[in-house]
């Protein structure tokens, strides 16, 4: 089993908590660079949260 296929795992089992990571690095990226680029990184975040929860097994 490949490492991504052992996160995507981790992501299908657990998406809250991926989800606050993705908030999290989001956060920490904009807090990095003064804000700069953060309608890209609202937009990023948002991309990787709806991946996801389509990602969610049913």
């Amino acid at each position: 089993m490949s490492i991504i296929d052992k996160l995507k795992e981790l992501v299908g089992k657990n998406p809250d908590q991926a989800k606050g990571g993705v908030d999290k690095a989001g956060d920490a990226f904009d807090q990095r660079t003064g804000g700069k680029y953060a309608d890209k990184v609202d937009e990023g975040q948002q991309k990787a949260k709806d991946y996801i929860d389509k990602s969610k097994p049913e």
